[in-house]
């Protein structure tokens, strides 16, 4: 019986699944990093000085009580993207699993996932920085730009497995 025949062929060449299992490891490296790291730091009266990540910026907008804006930034900036990442993983590293409901899920992810992450964050930058701008000045740090490539990273790998699993060389 030949391999390809099998209804649980690999649905991605090992070659292309190593390559983006290793930029996975590091999208999901920059994701954590860009969750930690300082955004931004906002001077108030060019006395006051308060610098967040992602994860404080949630933390504070549950502390104060806004909690539709803490589960849409909490949900689709953190939540969306380590399930995202996870899906990936698992299809990664298990390469036969050729079913309908992996390559709609696929789909989705791609269709709908590249606006759950950094659209959200650039929408919060913008509020914060329309809200204050004349009393206020806000500098970018790092946390802004690792989080932003760990979004285009994850953004390429979903493209590139899509793109794979639809090529007819690979089925």
């Amino acid at each position: 019986m030949n391999p390809e025949t099998n209804n649980n062929k690999n649905i991605l060449p090992e070659k292309d699944a190593k390559l983006l299992l290793i930029l996975l490891v590091i999208a999901s490296c920059l994701l954590v990093m860009g969750l930690i790291l300082p955004m931004m730091t906002i001077t108030k009266l060019l006395m006051f000085s308060n610098s967040f990540s992602v994860l404080s910026a949630v933390v504070e907008l549950l502390e104060n009580g806004h909690l539709l804006l803490f589960a849409v930034v909490a949900g689709f900036s953190i939540v969306v993207p380590i399930l995202k990442i996870g899906v990936l993983f698992g299809l990664l590293l298990n390469r036969t699993a050729n079913s309908s409901t992996v390559k709609k899920l696929l789909h989705l992810m791609h269709e709908y996932g590249r606006w759950a992450m950094l659209d959200v964050m650039v929408v919060a930058v913008l509020i914060v920085t329309v809200k204050l701008g004349a009393i206020a000045s806000i500098e970018v740090h790092s946390g802004l730009f690792v989080f932003g490539l760990s979004v285009l990273l994850i953004m390429f790998i979903t493209r590139r497995v899509v793109s794979l699993t639809n090529d007819p060389k690979s089925e």
